[in-house]
């Protein structure tokens, strides 16, 4: 009974781990290189505009689908090591 505990409090642990990690990428590139850092990479060209407004426009769009897969991939991993696969 108290493996069993520690092992879904190891889970969970793991499986928060993952959450705030990607929500940390996903405010930095969304909210800081699109808003805050915008001007630090307004001189940088990509794609016929600036790095920033790319960011804003496009590339936050593009890592939060990343972020998607990744988390995805990461709780199958996750569940195979603690047994819970599908």
């Amino acid at each position: 009974m108290a493996d069993e505990k520690s092992n879904a409090g190891a889970y969970w642990s793991a499986n928060l781990r993952l959450i705030f990690g990607s929500l940390f990428v996903w405010a930095l590139v969304s909210y800081g290189f699109a808003i805050l850092l915008r001007p630090l990479l307004a001189g940088i060209p990509i794609g016929g505009t600036d790095l920033g407004f790319w960011f804003a426009q496009q590339g936050s769009i593009i890592v939060f689908i990343a972020i998607i897969f990744h988390y995805a991939w990461r709780m199958n991993k996750l569940d195979k090591e603690f047994g819970l696969e599908e």
